[in-house]
């Protein structure tokens, strides 16, 4: 698809903006941490908000919201087709508690205010023992009635893609022992790429499946569910 030059003169003032003013914003984290827990939540969430601003008002991309958003506890199942669906997330539902590389959490700094705010760290590969450990971390936050957040396809994939899920999202699903929401978005031909372009991004809330299908019924309908906006491009 063709590049305007309007295109890229919004993008470069949008990444002048947007992680220009990320700074300071992730400075205050530092200094939120130390006031307490809604302090801190109120900082990371502020990124987020400046985030949908930036979007908004330079690079004229609009959220659709489509469908109900789950409230309490839930296991959110998103398609993951750019870096849009990891920043906006709190934007999109209450104190959501993402699943993360491991990797991340390792970061200096970042990592201890990544666990403080709830992210649980994904050790990719790692046999029963981390998904026990990933449980226990997950479990923390059912109980204080936060949705928990994953991209079961485990990384981001091009618009139009279908890849299967990851073997690991049915076992997580099945231990936590919670109903299930998919969430279709179509995010990628506006936003992942280095030219952003205006548009809106659909996000889709589909019925929510409930707890305890076999294996190969639940990995079947989130896998339709979450690319129900596949064929679809961005207006």
């Amino acid at each position: 698809m063709r590049t305007h030059p309007a295109d890229v003169l919004r993008s470069l003032l949008f990444y002048a903006l947007f992680y220009g003013g990320s700074v300071p914003i992730v400075l205050s984290c530092f200094v939120a941490y130390l006031l307490g827990e809604r302090a801190f939540q109120a900082a990371i969430h502020s990124w987020s908000a400046w985030h949908r601003v930036c979007m908004a008002h330079v690079l004229r991309i609009r959220i659709r919201i489509e469908g109900e958003v789950p409230q309490g506890s839930v296991l959110l199942a998103l398609k993951h087709e750019s870096f849009y669906e990891a920043i906006d997330l709190p934007q999109l539902v209450r104190l959501p508690v993402p699943f993360a590389k491991a990797e991340l959490l390792r970061l200096p700094l970042w990592g201890r205010l990544g666990r403080a705010y709830g992210l649980v760290g994904v050790e990719r590969d790692q046999g029963a023992k981390a998904l026990r450990t990933m449980m226990a971390a997950a479990r923390k936050h059912i109980a204080t009635g936060r949705p928990l957040a994953i991209f079961p396809e485990g990384t981001r994939v091009p618009h139009g893609t279908r890849p299967p899920l990851q073997s690991g999202f049915a076992g997580l699903y099945k231990l936590m022992n919670l109903p299930c929401v998919a969430v279709a978005i179509n995010a990628g031909p506006l936003y992942h790429r280095v030219w952003k372009r205006p548009g809106t991004i659909t996000v889709r809330f589909c019925e929510p499946i409930p707890a305890r299908l076999p294996r190969e019924e639940i990995e079947a309908r989130v896998h339709a569910a979450i690319n129900q906006l596949n064929s679809d491009t961005p207006a």
